[in-house]
Parts: C-alpha cells; sequence; structure tokens
C-alpha cells in the first residue's frame, strides 16, 4: 500500500515500455514490507539534465534507477560518484545523501560477477578476458576489477572506448594487470562476450572459441536466444551438456546504494521468475534479462544477468 511515507524510486528512461525493474522490485518490497515503490518515468533525452535536479527535490524521493539513454549523462550530473560508476563511464543508480547530494553508482555488472561466484568460481586473483567494452562491457570490466581480479585483458573493434576504459580501470585499480588490442581468449580463468554478437542471424562469433581453455568459465550477455551461437559453438567444441537456470533476485542495489533492507530472495523470487516468464513468453523477467548456464565438466557458460543478481536454483 502506497502511503505518504512510501520511499518514491523513479526508474527513469525513454521509451518506458519495455520496463521491467517495478516488475521485479514492487512485489519484492511487498512481500518483504518494504515502503518503497519503483515507478516507470518516461523522460526524453533533451528534459533529462533539467529534469533529474528536479525530481531529487522532491519530499518523498528516495532514488532513482537509471537506464538508457540516460547511463552516461547522469555522471555530470552528480556530486559524487562511486567508483564502480567512474569505471563503468556511466550510472544507473542514484540517491540523496543525508546531506543533499546526489551520489551514483553502477551495478549492472554486479549480477554478472554475483553469478559467477555463485558457481564456485573464484574472482580474487583470477585472469579475466572481456570481448567488447561498450556500456555493458565496461560495467563488467568494472564489477571485475572491484571483486579482485588480477588481470582484464580488453577488446574493441572501436578503439577509442577500448582504450578510455583501459585508462579509467588504471586510474582507479593500479595494481591490476591491464590488457588491450588483442582478441584471443587463451589462457585465461574467465572469458566474456560483452559484444551484441550474437543479436543478429549470421553474426560472426566474438572471438576464436578453440582458443578458450576447457578450464575457463565462460559468459554471455546477449540475450535475444537461450543458447546463442557462441555459446553452441564452446558447447560442441567441448562437448558439454546440461543447462541450468538461475533464480532473479531483487535484492541487488538495495543495501548498496539504496541503503534499503534486503533479503534472500529464494523460492519467491523463483517463483516471481516464473510469474514474469509466463507473461513474458520468453526469458527476460529484468532490463537486461535472467540468467541462463549451460554447464558441464570443467566449463562453465553462462548468460549473465547485468541489472539484477542471481541466485542458484
Amino acid at each position: 500500500m502506497i502511503s505518504g511515507t512510501t520511499k518514491l524510486i523513479a526508474h527513469l528512461g525513454y521509451p518506458t515500455e519495455s520496463f521491467r525493474a517495478p516488475m521485479i522490485y514492487n512485489p519484492y518490497f511487498n512481500k518483504h514490507n518494504i515502503n518503497a515503490v519503483v515507478v516507470p518515468m518516461g523522460c526524453k533525452a533533451g528534459d533529462y539534465i533539467q529534469f533529474l535536479p528536479l525530481l531529487f527535490r522532491l519530499s518523498n524521493i528516495h532514488g532513482a534507477l537509471i537506464t538508457m539513454p540516460h547511463k552516461v549523462t547522469t555522471i555530470a550530473l552528480l556530486d559524487e560518484v562511486m567508483t564502480t560508476a567512474k569505471v563503468a563511464g556511466s550510472c544507473n543508480a542514484v540517491r540523496l545523501n543525508a546531506e543533499g547530494k546526489l551520489v551514483g553508482d553502477m551495478f549492472d555488472g554486479e549480477g554478472f560477477v554475483r553469478g559467477i561466484l555463485r558457481k564456485g568460481r573464484v574472482l580474487q586473483g583470477a585472469t579475466v578476458f572481456v570481448a567488447g567494452c561498450g556500456g555493458v562491457g565496461s560495467a563488467i570490466a568494472a564489477s571485475l576489477a572491484k571483486a579482485g581480479v588480477a588481470e582484464l585483458s580488453l577488446y574493441d573493434s572501436y578503439a577509442p572506448i577500448m582504450h578510455g576504459l583501459a585508462d579509467r580501470l588504471k586510474t582507479h585499480y593500479p595494481q591490476l594487470v591491464v590488457g588491450v588490442g588483442v582478441n584471443d581468449p587463451a589462457g585465461f580463468d574467465v572469458v566474456v562476450n560483452a559484444t551484441p554478437l550474437g543479436m543478429k542471424e549470421g553474426d560472426p562469433l566474438p572471438m576464436d572459441v578453440s582458443r578458450i581453455a576447457p578450464s575457463s568459465f565462460v559468459g554471455e550477455v546477449v540475450m535475444k536466444q537461450e543458447i546463442t551461437p557462441f555459446l553452441e559453438a564452446a558447447r560442441a567444441r567441448l562437448r558439454l551438456s546440461g543447462r541450468h537456470r538461475y533464480a532473479v533476485r531483487a535484492d541487488s542495489g538495495l543495501s548498496g546504494i539504496f541503503r534499503l533492507p534486503h533479503h534472500h530472495a529464494g523460492r519467491a523470487a523463483r517463483r516471481l521468475r516464473d510469474q514474469l516468464l509466463s507473461q513474458n513468453g520468453r526469458g527476460c523477467p529484468a532490463d537486461s534479462g535472467d540468467d541462463q548456464a549451460v554447464c558441464s565438466g570443467r566449463l562453465r557458460m553462462s548468460r549473465a544477468c547485468c541489472h539484477v543478481a542471481t541466485g542458484r536454483l
């Protein structure tokens, strides 16, 4: 029940028709008696710079979830930018702190990292190859650096964004070994496709799958289909079988940027996911999809949810 004491969290972007965050967060808030509500708000790019500061003059505003096309623009509008957002070069969550300042963070990559950790993979000290340094790839790289990986090798066909991400990583994580410009996954503990290759039929593979070590964890962010050509190629080469699905969790960002109580979603999250899958007719219960994984033997492949955290079924 929305009341005069309900904390308002705006979901800002345009257009709003594809927004799924309210369908994830609001049932979660209701179940756990959290007096907050996520409200979709369609704001066009031309109005955003003026609108965001005005939004946070509301007395009952608690924060905002930021989605396209405003994630990059938001950085310049903040009073304080958390390290993960600085590295990613974009922001997807904003709150007003006790001093009345706008604080922004990025947790698009947190679900990906949690998915890896929940599969038992150790990221502290790991070596990682990330193909694709756009919005998703930058967010994942930022969260991987935060998780304590030892080496990140980056590749993108557009060199300026690749080098920009590398420079930000070096600035904020000087101990991290950062490589650029070589599209070769050989020898890395974790391999990630964060490119859009696989979205269209006939797309080339993002990298030479035959170069991936059998011990690697392989991650995929393309959500068009359950098993992308990239995952299928890796599975076929390494003779993998079986599939595991992760539950959607709504707690990513709650205890961090929004400072709200959070709980392990467990069975409730799985029921919510199933309801949303039924409504949507496909595996996309949140803005950036749910989590899929293919695993067998030593290689584990995961289509990772980058907007909400993931839990193991």
